[in-house]
């Protein structure tokens, strides 16, 4: 393991800690500009999400003023009633993308994509530094909010569903992450800045409740507005 990344993962509770628990669940309250645009303004801003801590799947539920349940793993994506009756599938679901813009948009299971792919990548977030593949490069420090952040440059292998195969993490004094760069490669590559923030410890272990990401410009700096996500995390809990 990268030193760096190994002293990121101790500051928020140890890679063995982590280890030791299977999913994560917690409330979710979301809000920004990118629900309505991609035609889903409201259906997933008061719900709960659950995501596996060592392989790749996430669910929303209730997904959706219908009570649907989400199912999420790079290969499939489902939507069930509360039943567990399979209404809606959708295999390779990375491919239904291709040509997609920012503006175009998306089904309601491919939102079920996107949601899966983004919460377990920001839940699972530094640990997944670990996985095997994931390569790290030290690319120098930042200066923000009248701090000085580390920057790591993240490649993720083509086993990862992920945002974009390039990433960018901030990191404080305190190894705390702070910021999250990528461009969502689903949605034209439009490139993002995402702000971390709120830490609290739950079983041992630290995360973030309170995310917030704007548009990236080409210098690397945020712009003020729009709020394309607002994300507030609440009961986060470990089994």
């Amino acid at each position: 393991m990268h030193p760096l990344v190994e002293k990121i993962i101790n500051a928020h509770g140890g890679l063995e800690r982590w280890s030791s628990f299977s999913t994560l669940t917690a409330h979710l309250k979301q809000g920004g500009a990118l629900w309505m645009l991609k035609g889903h303004a409201g259906r997933l801003d008061d719900t709960n999400v659950t995501v596996s801590l060592h392989e790749a799947w996430a669910s929303h539920h209730p997904f959706g003023k219908e009570g649907l349940v989400s199912s999420f793993t790079p290969d499939l994506v489902q939507l069930k009633d509360a039943a567990g009756n399979v209404l809606e599938d959708l295999h390779n679901p990375r491919a239904s993308f291709a040509g997609h813009a920012l503006e175009t948009l998306w089904s309601q299971i491919q939102l079920a994509y996107f949601a899966g792919i983004a919460m377990w990548t920001y839940l699972t977030m530094p640990f997944l530094l670990a996985t095997p593949g994931v390569q790290i490069e030290e690319v120098g420090p930042w200066q923000e909010k009248e701090e000085t952040w580390t920057r790591l440059k993240v490649t993720f292998p083509p086993t990862i569903a992920t945002h974009s195969t390039i990433q960018t993490i901030y990191v404080d004094a305190h190894s705390l992450l702070k910021r999250h760069d990528y461009d969502v490669e689903i949605a034209g590559n439009t490139p993002g800045a995402h702000y971390i923030d709120g830490y609290v410890e739950v079983q041992g272990l630290k995360f973030p409740t309170i995310r917030r990401i704007f548009p990236r410009q080409p210098d690397g700096q945020a712009m003020a507005e729009p709020l394309v996500v607002s994300i507030d995390l609440a009961d986060i809990r470990l089994v």
